[in-house]
């Protein structure tokens, strides 16, 4: 009895020993006394090689994804119209186009592994890299919801997929690969899919970084390879537009009008922002989490009646301001630069009606479609900048800038991310402005999570 215990015992040690070995051989399990020791372990040169090369087909994959849904788009609202016999869109043309997204979204999330992705009200937050199975699903749903015109971006099922082909295929290469191997190269792949789509790698890094509350070692041991990813995404990016002529679906603002100088007034104005933006943002989160228990119990009917309200409110805001449905419906992605370029040829009437009906038919969509909560709160913080700007005190571009960040922080919970947006999109006016943008960040934040409720336990 003796001699068989002792060899369980030995069996034991020699067991732990394999272990212990093998943790000491994964380069992304670190000893606890060295945290940096994976960056100094040669086979990390091979995980940022792996990430480089897993950039290139992944950022291929999100080019071609948003030339889908630009060209899509293009069809549906331009071409079919003129196709089916009418001169142009028709206005009531919204509602046939947001009830088949709808049907086919409400179809995706009920039929399809994966819900169609992760639901846009809970805010941008990372939730892992979604198994294979579920890819389909989640391209299918974005792509309803981006191409029929509801009021969300393209940024969440991006990094969705560019994670979940990553994932896959750090599989496909090693049958039982290390778990923060794989969650490495899940967050460069999703690095990759949206390097340039905010208009900068360097957001595209901030962003995925502040969502997933990355810090210390584990910042520097995902940062490289999410970077790298990025900055060879971007090429790409730039290859296949200059190769295709398509353009690069880029947000970028150029040739706006120089501002000069922050004052004391601009400050005041940025308290003013920070509070509001808080204030709206706060609702429209509420209206999108009270909708959607309601919308999730009747998913196959009650989807496309909310596709049918924002048709509505899109043909609303169209009757009562003689402008274009398309600047309620859609991200907001495409008429953003355009609106801040063209901002004084709107009425202070047009602009509250614009933010009215936006902001309901954003706070819809977050209940029941599936997308990305940032570019419809970039341009809903552009409308409320610019309609503040009729007031004294307050220049367009200004406004805009302090719209941007704060409405971004209110709805992202992501302030370090939205000064970023608001100051390097606006380029160079951006950076005159960043003053203004971070006092209006710091008070819409803060404002923010004094509104949200605390978590019950």
């Amino acid at each position: 009895m003796t001699t068989v215990r002792r060899d369980s015992s030995d069996q034991k040690v020699k067991s732990d020993q394999k272990v212990s070995v093998h943790k000491q051989t994964t380069p992304t399990d670190p000893p606890a006394n060295d945290p940096l020791a994976p960056l100094r372990d040669p086979r990390y040169l091979g995980l940022l090689a792996l990430a480089g090369i897993l950039g290139i087909p992944i950022s291929a994959v999100a080019y071609g994804f948003l030339k889908l849904v630009s060209t899509t788009q293009e069809w549906i609202f331009t071409d079919l119209p003129v196709t089916l016999g009418f001169r142009a869109q028709p206005l009531w043309w919204p509602v046939p186009t947001l009830a088949v997204a709808g049907i086919l979204v409400a179809l995706a999330i009920r039929y399809l592994p994966g819900t169609g992705g992760a639901s846009p009200a809970d805010g941008f937050s990372a939730h892992g890299a979604p198994a294979p199975a579920e890819l389909p699903g989640i391209a299918i749903a974005a792509l309803a919801t981006l191409c029929f015109g509801a009021v969300l971006g393209p940024e969440a099922p991006l990094i969705a997929i560019g994670g979940g082909l990553a994932a896959y295929a750090v599989r496909l290469a090693r049958r039982d690969p290390p778990a923060r191997v794989s969650a490495v190269l899940a967050a460069a792949g999703g690095f990759a899919a949206i390097s340039t789509l905010l208009g900068s790698p360097l957001i595209a890094a901030f962003l995925l970084m502040e969502a997933v509350g990355l810090a210390g070692a584990t910042l520097e041991l995902v940062l490289l390879p999410g970077l790298l990813a990025a900055g060879i995404g971007s090429l790409i990016f730039i290859g296949l537009g200059s190769w295709t002529g398509f353009g690069t679906f880029s947000l970028a603002i150029p040739n706006l009008p120089p501002v000069g100088q922050p004052n004391v007034a601009e400050f005041g104005w940025a308290l003013v922002i920070g509070v509001a933006a808080a204030l709206i943002g706060s609702a429209i989160r509420l209206l999108g989490l009270r909708m959607r228990s309601p919308v999730e119990r009747r998913l196959l009917w009650a989807t496309p009646l909310v596709g049918l309200i924002i048709a509505g409110l899109a043909i609303a805001y169209a009757q009562g301001s003689g402008r274009d449905t398309a600047e309620v419906l859609f991200s907001g992605q495409d008429a953003l630069g355009p609106l801040i370029a063209h901002g004084a040829g709107y009425s202070l009437g047009a602009l509250l009606l614009l933010l009215v009906c936006k902001g309901l038919a954003y706070g819809a969509s977050l209940s029941s479609f599936r997308g990305g909560p940032v570019f419809p709160a970039m341009f809903l913080g552009a409308v409320g900048g610019i309609a503040m700007s009729h007031l004294p005190g307050l220049p367009l571009v200004a406004g805009a800038a302090m719209g941007i960040g704060a409405m971004s922080a209110a709805m992202l919970k992501l302030p370090m991310t939205s000064v970023l947006m608001a100051t390097l999109l606006l380029l160079t006016d951006g950076l005159a402005t960043m003053p203004l943008v971070i006092v209006a960040v710091a008070v819409a934040y803060v404002t923010t999570v004094r509104l949200t409720p605390k978590p019950l336990g």
